[in-house]
């Protein structure tokens, strides 16, 4: 199985630790295609490449994945457009959130494509991790 996941970069990277933790995980289940997503080191000019590179590669990879896995708690243009992305070519897409209610972008919550799970913690983190690949 070949796994995309999402998460911010530029956009914050105040859930770097979290996006590494999912990497690992997510591990146990197939090959993490965007293991990168979990380095501190992603922000860096000799780590990042130019945008075009960069849009090339993900957009590559977005082809090739088997399922797209998006933490979205922190907002991030790019995974917005990861998710619509997958979406057009009918990647099966599992949005993860860690917060109220009502605050993720109505245009993922409104689309009827993306399943949504809300967690709180690692244990129901790993849960939802478990219902998805099991």
């Amino acid at each position: 199985m070949k796994i995309y996941f999402c998460g911010s970069i530029r956009g914050g990277r105040e859930d770097a630790d979290l996006y590494a933790y999912l990497i690992w995980e997510l591990k146990k289940y197939g090959t993490v295609l965007t293991e990168h997503i979990g380095n501190d080191a992603v922000l860096t000019p000799e780590f990042e490449g130019s945008d075009q590179n960069i849009w090339q590669q993900d957009t590559g990879w977005l082809r090739e994945c088997d399922i797209v896995i998006a933490e979205c708690t922190r907002p991030s243009l790019g995974v917005g457009y990861e998710l619509a992305y997958a979406e057009n070519l009918n990647k099966p897409v599992h949005v993860l959130y860690r917060g109220q209610p009502g605050s993720l972008s109505a245009m993922i919550t409104g689309d009827p494509y993306f399943v949504i799970h809300t967690y709180s913690d690692q244990t129901s983190l790993l849960a939802i991790l478990e219902s998805i690949f099991c």
